[in-house]
């Protein structure tokens, strides 16, 4: 997140925006939220886009180098988001990582093979190890002059196994937010999408902006 003064922070103005992504789950969220403020959105999909290889070591990193490429290559304003399921026990694994841990052989991602491995890893720790983990959001908003604002949203949850629900997408099914008894992937779009870490990021960057 920026430390600057509110004041610093460059204001977006409605019109078109690219969602540096191809996942078509952060695609449908993403829009959805922007759509409440006269943006028009176009993925990084929608206009073959390359996926930068994310060789950052921050979720801030990550979703600044994410970007700073779709700006570029669009001649838009592009908004990125990185981000990632920090498990407490595992001293923050996946974190950054969040995504590599679903990769396949053939370069697919296998999302169960994923919670599979955060899984295995906990119970190696024993029976009495700490479930809890945290949904964290950053959100990198640049310009095609090379300008770049960054917003930050965390939801604290803890994990269960086996994977409930079918309605979410990536961790989604293992992980259920505090003061809830569902995961993710069991809340309806709209409820889910009205407070998770992503929204949260969002509702900073709607205050800052707009």
């Amino acid at each position: 997140m920026t430390d600057r003064a509110p004041q610093a922070i460059r204001k977006l103005a409605p019109g078109k925006l690219v969602i540096a992504t191809h996942n078509a789950g952060k695609v449908r969220e993403i829009a959805d939220l922007l759509s409440r403020h006269g943006i028009e959105t176009v993925s990084a999909a929608d206009l073959d886009l390359p996926e930068p290889e994310e060789t950052g070591t921050t979720f801030v990193a990550n979703a600044e180098l994410k970007a700073r490429v779709a700006a570029d290559l669009s001649g838009l304003v592009a908004l990125a988001d990185d981000s990632g399921l920090c498990v407490e026990a595992l001293g923050g694994e996946p974190g950054v990582y969040t995504a590599n841990w679903a990769e396949t052989a053939d370069g697919t991602r296998d999302w169960m093979l994923a919670m599979t491995r955060v899984h295995d890893k906990l119970v190696a720790l024993g029976p009495e190890v700490s479930h809890a983990a945290t949904f964290v959001s950053t959100l990198a908003l640049a310009w095609p002059d090379g300008h770049v604002e960054w917003f930050e949203g965390r939801i604290d949850g803890m994990l269960v196994w086996p994977p409930r629900g079918a309605m979410g997408f990536g961790y989604d099914p293992m992980f259920v937010p505090l003061g809830d008894t569902r995961t993710f992937a069991e809340m309806p779009f709209e409820e889910k999408q009205a407070n998770n870490h992503r929204a949260r990021a969002f509702a900073a960057m709607v205050k800052a902006v707009f």
